[in-house]
């Protein structure tokens, strides 16, 4: 019997610490997600949110207006599909599972129907991964640890 996952892209939603981080380290676990991203390969779907890019933005105008260029060339060259703000609705169901700045990463997540959460937040998101989500919660390196071998043998 066909394994269904093979025909199907993995849709990786990335938090905005891990684009950050990826877009400034030369190496390293986010840089890679990034770079293994901007391939465009037929087994993998780039997601973001618009509240982690609106966040994204904001860092970047108070601590490197410079770097607004860069990252807004990395969301086209990668192209991301990003999932519009979600209602404050959506939220609600969230509440007490993190803090409250991360419920909208979490919703986002949830409407872009993500297979995985890539996060480098290890205060808030990283510890609710235990919970019933329909995604699995990673750090970028636990996430290239569990899918790149898999990629591999794909291409």
């Amino acid at each position: 019997m066909p394994n269904p996952m093979e025909k199907r892209r993995l849709r990786v939603f990335l938090d905005s610490n891990v684009i950050i981080s990826g877009l400034f380290s030369e190496r390293g676990a986010p840089r890679i997600t990034l770079d293994i991203l901007s391939l465009n390969l037929p087994v993998l779907t780039a997601v973001t949110g618009a509240y982690n890019v609106n966040e994204v933005e904001r860092n970047l105008i108070a601590k490197l207006p410079a770097a607004l260029p860069l990252f807004r060339s990395c969301l086209r060259t990668i192209g991301f599909e990003i999932v519009p703000l979600p209602e404050r609705k959506s939220l609600a169901p969230l509440a007490g599972l993190t803090s409250e700045k991360d419920m909208p990463v979490l919703a986002s997540a949830l409407l872009g129907k993500a297979d995985v959460l890539v996060t480098g937040d290890k205060r808030d998101l990283l510890k609710i991964r235990k919970h019933d989500l329909a995604f699995s919660i990673l750090s970028p390196a636990e996430f290239l640890d569990e899918y790149l071998p898999e990629w591999m043998k794909k291409l």
